[in-house]
């Protein structure tokens, strides 16, 4: 494909939005199910809250965190912590006590938004569970010793309650900030400054907080104007999460060409078929299976309901995306190969590649990424055609992990080339594939999953002498956690007791959906072999014919 060139044009957050409202006020910008929001909307009410933020005493480089359901205020949020150089630092609506109190500490966050009841979750009656002591408080203005950097909880809604601040007392603090002030400190923001930190699974017991640039979100923009020919009379279709790169980084490149960006809010595959068909989007970005397949498989899907799209994106093994592009023959599919590090895509499809190249590749790396593939023990690099260990390098990718600065030498080499820990293919042309992780990791529905982490929660068991997880494969999820338990001398407990012991304590996503108990383990010098793990469950399941997992939900969802 010949590309027209498109010149480098980064810059920070909040001037983006600010400048696209200039150029475009009357024009839709967010779409959220029915709430639907102009440019100048999303400028204005973003600014709203930077003034709220300043009148906490934000200040740059403090991390405002949002732990809420899909929804407008995340963006917003977004947006007005970019202004006055704060960073924001996505929550995941699906964590649970442990993880939160893991993340809101590991990240220091100063003020974190949260809401009290949002479909069928109260994000707030979790943030109380995580930190009592907020009920206790006598003053909005905390002071937690389990979360020493957290000073204000804000819950977006009109109710008063102890040690929390509420939209009423939000809009009063932000009557006493001058737009002036906003504009001063948004004057002062560099583009190479983090905009938001991403929390993603590591192979330690700790999610790991990837650093993101303004600057890295304009280049993605730039990357997808180049790649997928986005442009402002696009309509951005997507249901990714917004604690999500994909859900944070395809709306944020929407904005970036001036297009309109649709989300259907809480998943619902049949409302997500009638707003891509009723709204006549152009770009779909549902980027897994678990998300696409039940959209083309609805009842209520007739043959031109997904005619308006021109193209879409989606990551899944070649037979099932061959299946996808059924659904779309004039909607060419592009596969990819992404990171949260990578600012979402470090590879796509084009637009014109072959068929089956889109189907069985991962694309090639965006503009301006250098990627090598190494070997894996000796980390000698690969040529062109090889399989190894991926490393790259490139604008759009993120500055390291936050607080990790020990995590951060091991993995970036002396050039700045990050070592993924993904065994990947990069072919004769360049087109780069995942294959495998070498990290210990599993991908369970999209989520990033560390069997540490898992494994860290099931060693407070007083029963569990050692546990180890692993990937068993699932046709719903692809791959779901698998616990092996050795336990303590006389203990006894059963594998539905072990998984009620995770709910409402870890992410249903983390929950182990399968428990066996061992006495030995297989070895390979002092360690245990989890590939044997691996193979023992997925030979167990296809004996039993077992194709998916039952589905786990938490006792209060």
């Amino acid at each position: 494909m010949e590309e027209k060139r498109t010149w480098i044009n980064a810059t920070t957050l909040g001037d983006l939005i600010d400048m696209k409202a200039d150029l475009h006020p009357d024009k839709e910008a967010i779409v959220f199910r029915d709430e639907r929001h102009t440019y100048s909307d999303i400028a204005h009410k973003s600014a709203q809250i930077s003034k709220s933020l300043l009148a906490l005493g934000v200040e740059p480089g403090d991390r405002i965190g949002y732990f809420l359901g899909e929804s407008v205020e995340t963006v917003l949020i977004m947006l007005g912590a970019a202004k006055i150089g704060a960073i924001c630092a996505p929550i995941n609506s699906r964590f649970k006590p442990r993880e939160l109190r893991q993340v809101i500490v590991h990240a220091g966050m100063k003020v974190v938004f949260t809401t009290a009841s949002d479909s069928g979750t109260d994000f707030n009656d979790l943030i109380q569970r995580t930190f009592p002591q907020i009920a206790e408080s006598e003053s909005s203005s905390l002071s937690l010793e389990d979360a020493p950097e957290l000073q204000t909880v804000v819950v977006m809604d009109d109710i008063e309650r102890p040690g929390t601040v509420n939209l009423t007392e939000l809009d009063r603090l932000a009557d006493i900030v001058s737009d002036e002030e906003v504009l001063f400190r948004q004057s002062g923001v560099r583009v190479r400054e983090t905009a938001i930190i991403m929390y993603t699974s590591g192979t330690t017991a700790m999610p790991k907080g990837a650093m993101l640039s303004h600057e890295a979100f304009s280049r993605y923009g730039i990357s997808l104007q180049e790649r997928m020919l986005l442009n402002e009379d696009d309509k951005i279709w997507s249901a990714l999460p917004m604690f999500h790169i994909g859900g944070v980084a395809f709306m944020l490149a929407s904005i970036f060409v001036g297009g309109t960006y649709f989300h259907t809010g809480h998943f619902d595959p049949g409302v997500a078929l009638a707003q891509i068909r009723d709204e006549r989007c152009t770009v779909a970005l549902p980027a897994f299976e678990t998300i696409w397949l039940p959209i083309i498989s609805h009842q209520d899907r007739s043959d031109n309901d997904l005619a308006s799209l021109r193209t879409l994106m989606c990551v899944g093994v070649p037979e099932r995306l061959r299946e996808f592009q059924k659904a779309t023959p004039d909607a060419p599919l592009l596969n990819a190969c992404g990171q949260t590090e990578a600012c979402a895509f470090l590879g796509l499809s084009e637009l014109n590649d072959d068929p089956e190249l889109r189907f069985t590749k991962g694309g090639f790396p965006m503009p301006g990424l250098e990627i090598e593939v190494h070997d894996p023990e000796t980390e000698e690099a690969l040529p062109f055609g090889s399989v190894g260990e991926l490393w790259y390098r490139g604008p759009a990718m993120f500055d390291g992990y936050f607080r990790d600065e020990e995590l951060n030498e091991k993995v970036f080499d002396e050039r700045g080339f990050f070592r993924t820990g993904d065994i990947c293919e990069i072919d004769l042309d360049g087109r780069v594939t995942f294959i495998s992780r070498l990290k210990d990791m599993l991908k369970v529905g999209g989520e990033n999953v560390a069997a540490a982490e898992v494994e860290g929660y099931l060693l407070t068991h007083p029963a569990v002498a050692m546990a180890q997880v692993v990937a068993a494969p699932d046709e719903r999820y692809v791959e779901v956690p698998a616990a092996y338990i050795q336990l303590n001398s006389g203990a006894e407990v059963t594998e539905a007791e072990i998984i009620d012991f995770c709910r409402d304590e870890i992410a249903t996503f983390r929950i182990p959906r399968y428990v066996r108990f061992v006495d030995d383990w297989p070895m390979s010098g002092t360690k245990i072999q989890k590939f044997a793990l691996r193979e023992r469950i997925a030979e167990e399941l296809k004996s039993k014919g077992i194709k998916s997992a039952e589905k786990i939900s938490s006792a209060k969802d």
